[in-house]
């Protein structure tokens, strides 16, 4: 009797807890592929540092009062391959009221990114390198590529997951719209 007591209890215990998962809302899904997320309440982005191809110093806090475009990326992910032509665009198109900062999460350090770099022209865009993914993980990327929008305070306002065409009048709307008012963010002839 009292093993069927036992067992009655666990069936409750197991049926409560199934009918308050049924009953919980579910999370609508926060992965938009290619697309920007907002975030509901901007908060400080990480304090992070990194270098540059020649091995200077370079931290996130060197960019505080710029609109930043920060993207993670690696020179073997094929999707980030895929982006950085239009992140290279995008820079010309806003640069200098918006700068794209490319931090390369490669373990080959600048002997892998600098090459890569060049055969791609992205000179323009400011490049980092971060071959622990110390970025990565401080941002809570959930893969790469993963670009971040961080306004002149510092603060994160939304991130794009996977690759986007930067070029498109969608994804150059985003920025637009964040800039501050007269950032000056029209190029000429354009």
């Amino acid at each position: 009797m009292t093993g069927c007591r036992v067992i009655m209890a666990a069936l409750l215990m197991i049926a409560s807890t199934v009918a308050a998962a049924a009953d919980a809302p579910a999370e609508p899904d926060k992965i938009k592929i290619g697309e920007f997320i907002p975030e509901a309440s901007p908060q400080p982005a990480p304090e992070i540092s990194f270098t540059t191809p020649d091995g200077k110093p370079l931290a996130l806090a060197d960019f505080k009062g710029r609109f930043l475009v920060l993207n993670l990326w690696a020179t073997w992910c094929h999707p980030c391959l895929k982006e950085m032509p239009s992140l290279a665009r995008l820079q010309e198109k806003l640069g200098p009221a918006l700068i794209v900062l490319a931090v390369s999460e490669d373990r080959g350090g600048a002997a892998v990114v600098t090459p890569f770099v060049a055969a791609l022209d992205l000179g323009k865009m400011t490049i980092g390198l971060d071959p622990k993914s110390e970025a990565l993980h401080a941002f809570h990327a959930r893969g790469l590529p993963t670009s971040l929008i961080i306004d002149g305070e510092g603060r994160v306002l939304g991130k794009v997951e996977c690759e986007a065409d930067w070029t498109s009048d969608a994804m150059l709307a985003v920025p637009k719209k964040l800039m501050p008012a007269g950032s000056g963010t029209s190029s000429p002839g354009g």
